[in-house]
């Protein structure tokens, strides 16, 4: 019926029609696929542009560790200068200290509220196992002494295990009772919680 060329003829017919249609589905996929992408970086840009700003913005943890409030021994140094400790001194100090935020409040709470010498005061607060304890120890039994302020003062509260008890022992016994400083210091610190029998 069909002579070999129109067979041929066909044949080709139809396969530049298979080629064709395999073309239209690429270019529709490749169409469908550069739609999606634009779609997709349309959305991502604005959100990666917030996210460096954000980024920029806020400091980095190294700045975080040398910045004036989180650094505390830049903190303490400063403080132990302030109050009129030697640079070499405080250096020292606040490199030796475990907590030296702690250290420096110490100090800086005996020299503000009480007249005794920051040298001194600085030797105590090193010492102590609790420095703020100490420093409310020093200060509860100096405000309620009327007398000139005795440097004891310092070696009892470093004594004490307790030292916010023991001053409020001194101080209790000095408001009902007529006892010198001195006395009353040593008696708190002789006596003994009969239960635990730790000293005040």
């Amino acid at each position: 019926m069909f002579s070999k060329s129109n067979k041929e003829y066909i044949l080709n017919l139809f396969s530049s029609n298979k080629h064709t249609d395999t073309n239209q589905k690429y270019d529709l996929r490749s169409t469908t696929h550069g739609i999606l992408r634009y779609k997709v970086m349309r959305l991502a840009i604005p959100m990666v542009s917030i996210a460096g700003i954000l980024a920029i913005s806020f400091p980095s943890r190294v700045d975080a560790v040398f910045s004036r409030q989180t650094n505390n021994y830049r903190a303490c140094a400063g403080r132990l200068v302030n109050n009129n400790i030697s640079p070499e001194d405080a250096s020292q100090a606040c490199a030796k200290a475990l907590y030296p935020g702690r250290l420096s409040q110490c100090l800086t709470k005996i020299v503000k509220h009480t007249k005794l010498e920051a040298k001194n005061a600085l030797v105590s607060c090193q010492e102590a196992r609790r420095p703020q304890d100490l420093a409310s120890c020093v200060v509860g039994i100096s405000k309620n002494n009327k007398e000139a302020i005795d440097p004891e003062i310092l070696n009892f509260c470093g004594r004490s295990l307790l030292p916010v008890r023991f001053a409020k022992c001194v101080v209790g016994l000095r408001s009902e009772i007529d006892l010198a400083p001195t006395q009353a210091m040593e008696t708190c610190i002789d006596a003994s919680d009969p239960i635990t029998n730790v000293s005040p």
